[in-house]
């Protein structure tokens, strides 16, 4: 599984970022968490508000940090 975190470094993609993680570890799945700041990647994949979440290339979410509970639920827990 790849999750990609999006955003240009503000608190919020950072507060994503570690949420991510954590669900991760506490869902116990194994995936590779990318950080995206680069801006043309980010409209690739068709995402123009941050923070962004993309899990095996579809946006979960865009624009807000996602829940713990959002994110285990893209997880499959």
């Amino acid at each position: 599984m790849q999750i990609k975190v999006l955003g240009p470094g503000c608190p919020k993609c950072h507060e994503t970022e570690k949420l991510v993680r954590e669900a991760v570890a506490e869902a116990g799945v194994s995936a590779d968490v990318v950080k995206v700041s680069d801006f043309q990647e980010m409209a690739m994949l068709g995402v123009f508000a941050t923070p962004a979440v993309v899990v095996d290339g579809a946006v979960k979410c865009s624009g807000k940090v996602p829940s713990k509970k959002e994110l285990l639920a893209w997880l499959g827990k």
